[in-house]
């Protein structure tokens, strides 16, 4: 399928996906809110693909919500934030059930939606001159797109209430410090790092992932006994792949393992 606002190739079971609007700085706007979750179906129906980059082409990685056009339609504001927050969150929430690891590229300045979009991903280089702002109170708005769980996750809650409600403006390391990103490399580095690491996961056992994924997410939000049983579970279904057959006779054999992603 081709898109308008996003970029999606897939090459060695790596998804490149790019969001592609560099000339108004990759807003979250009308049409992003309509492709993204096609975009999201088609990573989640490829079989081939193992590992996710999420990048941004132009100056900017993600300016966030488009402030213009809001401005344009106040009036109809309301009725339109609930039809692109339809998408938007429809494709956030699929991306978290996928399999294949995300890993995030962010080279330039990203705020407000781009951020809580960033820091769902499981790994964030980011380059040494970014800034991530939290932006949303600037202009009299709350926030979308997992903000509250994702940064809350990352930061921690009480960090993460610091950075909303002060609207804070972060530099790279300060993010490193706080858990917002894992990585802060040089800015002409960021992308090559992000698709090494990406390169490293798409030969891993991408079902485990995925595992691991979905059980992470759930780690505050339900009892110890549940978590554990959800654990048990995985394991048991983990058991039953090629992968883990693969994995332990590798390990026995003194070898590095196949992985096939089954």
């Amino acid at each position: 399928m081709s898109y308008t606002s996003i970029d999606l190739t897939v090459t060695d079971g790596i998804a490149h996906l790019a969001l592609n609007q560099p000339d108004i700085g990759n807003p979250i706007n009308g049409i992003f809110c309509e492709e993204w979750p096609h975009a999201v179906n088609e990573l989640a129906s490829r079989k081939e693909i193992r590992a996710v980059l999420l990048r941004a082409s132009g100056r900017f990685f993600i300016v966030g919500g488009d402030v213009n056009l809001f401005h344009k339609t106040l009036d109809q504001l309301p009725e339109n934030i609930l039809e692109w927050t339809a998408g938007f969150h429809t494709g956030m929430a699929r991306l978290a059930r996928i399999d294949a690891p995300i890993v995030a590229a962010v080279h330039a300045t990203a705020v407000g939606g781009a951020v809580a979009m960033m820091a769902s991903c499981d790994l964030v280089y980011c380059g040494r001159s970014v800034a991530l702002g939290a932006g949303y109170p600037l202009i009299g708005y709350s926030c979308d797109g997992g903000a509250s769980v994702a940064l809350s996750a990352r930061m921690g809650p009480a960090r993460a209430r610091r950075f909303l409600l002060l609207a804070e403006t972060l530099k790279a390391d300060e993010a490193e410090r706080c858990g917002l990103v894992d990585f802060v490399v040089d800015d002409d580095a960021v992308l090559a790092e992000a698709e090494k690491t990406a390169r490293r996961l798409a030969v891993g056992p991408t079902r485990a992932y995925g595992e691991i994924r979905r059980i992470l997410s759930k780690a505050f939000t339900q009892s110890l006994e549940s978590q554990l049983e959800d654990e048990a579970q995985s394991m048991r279904r983990m058991a039953a792949t090629a992968d883990a057959r693969e994995g332990i006779t590798a390990f026995v054999e003194k070898r590095k393992p196949n992985f096939t992603g089954n």
